[in-house]
């Protein structure tokens, strides 16, 4: 790294952070002026509004349009640079253009790096905070609010050989009854439990009252009764919340496992989860692609300075997108593969960036 490479690699990350910071203090005032009712109705004080909820808001604003603002910022300072004729300066030193390039590609990874690690765990948990303010303060309707009403019923496949359901399961206080589960094998059921009530205690297990067991062996019946049992079943209180929100608040480690789940329990909808997941690392190199997008195309000299070069960063900004949503509809509703739905737009703005190096006046 050079001289020159640190006043590049300077001008990106700050222009970038700057962007950032002033467009989350936007966010965060409108969406203070859409809330001020629900604020005041939570009866909540100034500091628990921020703990409660704008620790949540704050990482999930940023990191869903992170890719963006790392394109504009990369066309905004390189347009500002080209405009000075600094561009022109630095290749006419004999740097070579994919010299020129390398401060770029080390503040992209470097960015990328921080979203990844933001997707796998920071966002996630601030998606939890967000989520759980929203669904009790704001949104009453909310997915997430309906599954605290009782009598909701759940059924669930626990392995391949075994079956359970819980009648008017409350996810609130984590309780429901009552509460059966059959084993198959052969065609045939080979066990049956029975069981008043089924709650998750305090030692982090389940526990089933009223217990009555059923054991079948040929013509042989094994009958056996307890007060209480705890039993370690594979799905834990948050695997039963029917939130279509779930996925954005699990970390990865735990959308493995719920992925894992349901593919066991033969679930719809699992396409939803997969593209989510596969979306958080391909999401990473993106923003180095769009890094070193922005600075091809902002890299040139043109008559109209910085706004022709916005203007068509917003273009390919838009593209991206729209590519993204096509992608996710086709395998959402389609046959696509999520790994395939999820870096298609990865893949052809590889190609585009391509195409514009080896287009781009050296």
């Amino acid at each position: 790294m050079k001289k020159i490479d640190w006043y590049i690699l300077k001008k990106f990350l700050t222009t970038f952070f700057f962007a950032i910071f002033l467009f989350t203090v936007i966010a965060v005032v409108v969406d203070v002026s859409e809330k001020t009712d629900d604020f005041v109705k939570s009866q909540l004080g100034f500091v628990k509004i921020i703990t409660q909820y704008y620790y949540g808001f704050i990482p999930h604003i940023i990191a869903l349009l992170f890719p963006l603002f790392v394109f504009i910022a990369v066309i905004f300072f390189t347009s500002k640079m080209a405009g000075k004729t600094e561009i022109i300066a630095i290749l006419a030193s004999g740097t070579s253009y994919a010299r020129w390039l390398r401060p770029y590609w080390v503040g992209g990874i470097l960015l990328a790096i921080l979203l990844w690690f933001s997707n796998q765990y920071i966002v996630p948990k601030a998606n939890q905070i967000r989520g759980s303010f929203e669904s009790k303060y704001i949104d009453g309707n909310s997915s997430y609010n309906a599954l605290l009403l009782k009598n909701n019923n759940i059924y669930r496949r626990i392995d391949s050989f075994t079956y359970a359901g819980i009648y008017g399961y409350d996810t609130l206080v984590k309780r429901g009854g009552p509460f059966f589960m059959y084993k198959i094998k052969n065609n045939l059921v080979v066990e049956n439990l029975r069981a008043d009530e089924i709650y998750w205690d305090t030692i982090k297990k389940w526990k089933i009252t009223g217990v009555v067991s059923r054991k079948l062996e040929g013509m042989k019946e094994t009958l056996k009764m307890d007060t209480n049992q705890h039993v370690n079943f594979n799905f834990l209180p948050n695997d039963l919340s029917r939130d279509k929100y779930t996925k954005d608040k699990l970390t990865t480690t735990e959308l493995d496992r719920f992925i894992r789940l349901e593919e066991l329990r033969g679930s719809e909808g699992i396409n939803d989860l997969k593209i989510e997941r596969y979306r958080r690392d391909a999401t990473c190199i993106t923003v180095l692609l769009l890094t070193l997008i922005g600075a091809i195309v902002a890299g040139k000299k043109v008559r109209g300075g910085s706004g022709v070069h916005l203007a068509v960063g917003f273009v390919i900004a838009a593209l991206f997108i729209v590519i993204n949503q096509f992608s996710t509809i086709f395998s959402t509703k389609g046959n696509l593969h999520p790994m395939i739905a999820a870096w298609i737009p990865n893949a052809i703005f590889l190609v585009v960036m391509i195409y514009l190096y080896r287009k781009a006046p050296k």
